[in-house]
């Protein structure tokens, strides 16, 4: 497979669906190593209409797990991980940077750093306009 590519095919790598599947597009892709994906945060967000009333803002958490999964996507790409989840083993050093709202485009990329068997770690990021709104190191382990 070769970037770009949409939902349809994040979905053949990925098992989130709809309304937890945060990416919208992979633009570049490296499996096992590198990708970058987009969000277009849009103002019919299922969590808007608590998070806040009258200012909505995307959670953080929500991001730091569009930033996973712009990972998963580098990791479940891999031939014998195909098929299978990655789940969350840490987050360390998440700083949040800017506020996401409604319009904003985000810019998500992870950096594998290592796998070793089923556990991997990786290096994300979530940019608006080129602007840092958080960063993250990020540990998964990969179901066997």
């Amino acid at each position: 497979m070769q970037a770009p590519f949409g939902r349809a095919e994040i979905e053949t790598i990925l098992p989130h669906r709809e309304p937890f599947l945060l990416i919208d597009e992979v633009v570049e892709f490296e499996p096992g190593k590198r990708v970058v994906a987009r969000r277009l945060v849009r103002e019919d967000e299922w969590y808007f209409p608590g998070h806040f009333p009258g200012r909505p803002v995307m959670p953080g958490v929500l991001i730091v797990e569009a930033m996973a999964q712009t990972g998963a996507v580098a990791v479940l790409a891999q031939e014998e991980n195909r098929g299978k989840i990655a789940y969350f083993a840490g987050i360390d050093d998440c700083r949040f940077k800017r506020i996401v709202e409604p319009g904003d485009e985000l810019e998500l990329t992870c950096e594998i750093d290592r796998i070793r068997g089923p556990i991997g770690r990786g290096r994300a990021e979530a940019r608006v306009g080129g602007e840092l709104a958080a960063r993250a190191t990020l540990t998964f382990a990969v179901e066997r």
